[in-house]
């Protein structure tokens, strides 16, 4: 098979294999639409921690998790979720939401997209600097 062959079919069958995927919606971030989802991204990176409440934000993009020994946030990260303590973080307002600088070399950096009304709540629960 010429080189020239090989390679037009290798191209068209990534782009077959990603218009594939885009269609039938698997390209979508994960949303957070109810507590149990949260509750489970959470424990699955905190498997121990007991739960004591969760706050859902409307756009699903994130969810506040409260725990006897601090709060933690748990956020989409394309198809899965990650989660951290925000213990010891620094928190800012910006347009469209919070952001979080957390003492941590993965994800030193987290941007929350909040509503309006969303963002004095969630300030007041992680705990303003």
């Amino acid at each position: 098979m010429p080189l020239t062959v090989l390679l037009a079919l290798v191209v068209v069958g990534i782009a077959g294999v990603a218009l594939l995927i885009h269609t039938t919606g698997l390209s979508q971030p994960r949303r957070f639409t109810t507590e149990a989802e949260a509750r489970a991204a959470w424990t699955r990176e905190f498997p121990l921690t007991d739960i004591t409440g969760v706050t859902l934000c409307r756009s699903g993009r994130a969810a506040l998790i409260a725990t006897p020994t601090g709060t933690g946030v748990v956020w989409p990260m394309g198809a899965d979720s990650t989660a951290r303590w925000v213990a010891d973080g620094r928190v800012t307002r910006r347009d469209g939401g919070l952001t979080l600088y957390l003492p941590d070399y993965v994800a030193p950096t987290v941007r929350l997209h909040l509503d309006p009304d969303e963002i004095a709540l969630w300030a007041e629960r992680i705990g303003t600097t």
